[in-house]
């Protein structure tokens, strides 16, 4: 698993670890709770906002390491997951995942109708893993994202640290988990929140099971989750519902936060019983993983590509107590089941960098009491709309305008139930003159294309009487592309509009010559091509 690893526990120690899992956990009184706001626990139950059960059935993404396969949680829904658990970073061992990455992270899961589970891997094997960090710098992390984090409970579960400690003095474990719980709650968060048990997730010495009371007990909220990670060591069906049956008999809530199938060289972990006791339990369970192990056997999708299951892929969305038999999507979504209420309209737009060919706009926020998602910038000629941008930022660049055109734009906000918001007030806009295509040509075509991805070559030609001498090419692209990977140029993208500056070897270009730019990106189910190309700010002509 990429780039996990595991420690394989003395046999012995298993043995006798596993002999005593039938000691049951004391029922006891829940904490005082707060107010339920968003996904909570009720009674060892996890529970949406609207007090309607929820059952995770869902996979792992390893997102932080494969940031381009965007395309991942619409094929992971596709397939029927509710929920996907999300790899993110803290910067402790990889770089860290930046707030306006966990902000699209969230805004993909809530435009795919799927629970989002947060969670830092750095933490992974703490004590015995020598790179990882500690569940308090785990904490810091999510403080840090609290602007992105806070509003969005009836979407996103906090998932504190993976796997946060190692097989070295699991015992350890309870004080740092409790000081995290706190740390969070003390800092405002009403988010449930989920902890990893110790033992690279397994708890084969049986920590968590043993502590989770008073870990439970810690959190001012009671909404608090446990995860137990179920591979070689579950080999068996007794020792795989004794452990889920403490915990349900206690009301202590529980997932299998990430499961296994295929063999290893510890053991044969028994999937089957693990989905059927979930199932029957109504427990969540979320598989690992994805894709992009390094050991690809435990990849559910080939190569990223949804159309090429694995056989482990197959069992976990096919099989019997598989996704796709069992899963049920949040009813925050669902059409008669939650928010029916439309963000507030957005503020009218201001115009600012207006050229030849572009203009950005920009808007005060709408309000949603589940989040707004997105907004879609239109173009309003008298009674009549034409798309022209959309975002998930407050503002965006309108590109491939005529030259000394008025044009009038306006603003709706989304939310991730569907709802849009009333039209904001409109702005019209002049476009500067001298912006002409003469001086560039732009030819745009895909070369490849596959299930999810494709790679495209844009020839820039200069149709001008003189050099450029560096340069800046622009377009929209109209559906849901997004670029991976570019040669010839330095691509950024913000949403749908996408930025090359030219690098050493194509910043000159002489009259009549051209630079040919390669690229690959990922698409939805069409890949139409963009309209219009500008180049510094001026339109070019397509050839």
């Amino acid at each position: 698993m990429r780039p996990r690893t595991r420690t394989a526990p003395r046999v012995a120690a298993v043995m006798a670890a596993l002999l005593v899992l039938l000691a049951p956990l004391l029922t006891f009184a829940a904490p005082a709770q707060a107010a339920a706001t968003g996904i909570h626990i009720s009674n060892g139950r996890l529970l949406e906002g609207n007090g309607n059960d929820f059952v995770m059935r869902g996979v792992n993404h390893a997102h932080t390491w494969y940031p381009n396969q965007t395309r991942s949680l619409a094929d992971i829904k596709a397939l029927g997951a509710n929920t996907v658990r999300v790899v993110l970073a803290d910067g402790h061992r990889w770089t860290a995942n930046s707030a306006s990455d966990v902000a699209n992270v969230i805004s993909q899961c809530k435009a795919n109708r799927l629970i989002c589970v947060l969670e830092v891997h750095d933490t992974t094997g703490y004590g015995e893993e020598a790179a990882a960090g500690t569940l308090d710098q785990a904490a810091d992390y999510w403080i840090g994202l609290k602007s992105v984090l806070e509003g969005q409970e009836n979407y996103v579960v906090i998932n504190i640290g993976n796997e946060p400690w190692g097989n070295t003095d699991p015992a350890g474990w309870t004080d740092p988990t409790i000081a995290a719980v706190k740390k969070l709650r003390s800092a405002g968060f009403a988010h449930t929140i989920m902890v990893d048990a110790p033992n690279w997730g397994q708890d084969w010495q049986g920590v968590m099971r043993d502590n989770a009371k008073s870990v439970y007990a810690a959190d001012p909220t009671g909404n608090l989750i446990f995860s137990i990670h179920m591979y070689s060591v579950y080999d068996t069906a007794q020792e795989i519902t004794d452990y889920l049956n403490t915990f349900v008999n206690a009301q202590l809530p529980i997932l299998i936060g990430e499961f296994g199938g295929p063999p290893d060289q510890y053991g044969d972990p028994d999937e089957d019983t693990m989905m059927a006791a979930a199932q029957q339990l109504r427990l969540g369970y979320l598989a690992w993983s994805w894709s992009g192990n390094t050991d690809p056997i435990l990849d559910l999708a080939v190569n990223f590509d949804a159309d090429q299951l694995s056989s482990w892929g197959k069992r976990v969305f096919n099989g019997v107590n598989g996704i796709a038999a069992t899963s049920k999507e949040a009813t925050v979504y669902s059409s008669g089941g939650g928010d029916t209420t439309p963000p507030t309209a957005p503020g009218t737009p201001t115009a600012s960098e207006v050229t030849s060919s572009s203009a950005k706009l920009t808007w005060a926020a709408a309000t949603d009491a589940t989040g707004v998602t997105g907004y879609d910038v239109v173009r309003v000629d008298g009674t009549s709309e034409a798309a022209a941008v959309s975002t998930t930022a407050a503002s965006a660049t309108v590109t491939g305008l005529a030259p000394s055109t008025s044009y009038t734009f306006a603003v709706y906000a989304r939310d991730a139930a569907g709802n849009r918001s009333p039209r904001s007030g409109t702005v019209t806009v002049t476009t500067a003159s001298g912006g002409s295509s003469a001086n560039c040509g732009v030819g745009y075509r895909v070369t490849n294309e596959w299930p999810g991805g494709f790679q495209g070559e844009i020839v820039l030609r200069n149709t001008g009487g003189s050099a450029i001498n560096g340069w800046t090419l622009r377009w929209t692209f109209p559906d849901s592309q997004r670029i991976s990977n570019l040669w010839g140029g330095t691509a950024t993208q913000s949403g749908a509009e996408v930025s090359v500056a030219s690098v050493s070897y194509t910043a000159s270009i002489a009259p009549a010559g051209s630079v040919t730019l390669g690229f690959t990106a990922t698409k939805g189910s069409t890949n139409p091509g963009p309209a219009a190309f500008t180049l510094n700010g001026s339109a070019c002509s397509s050839t």
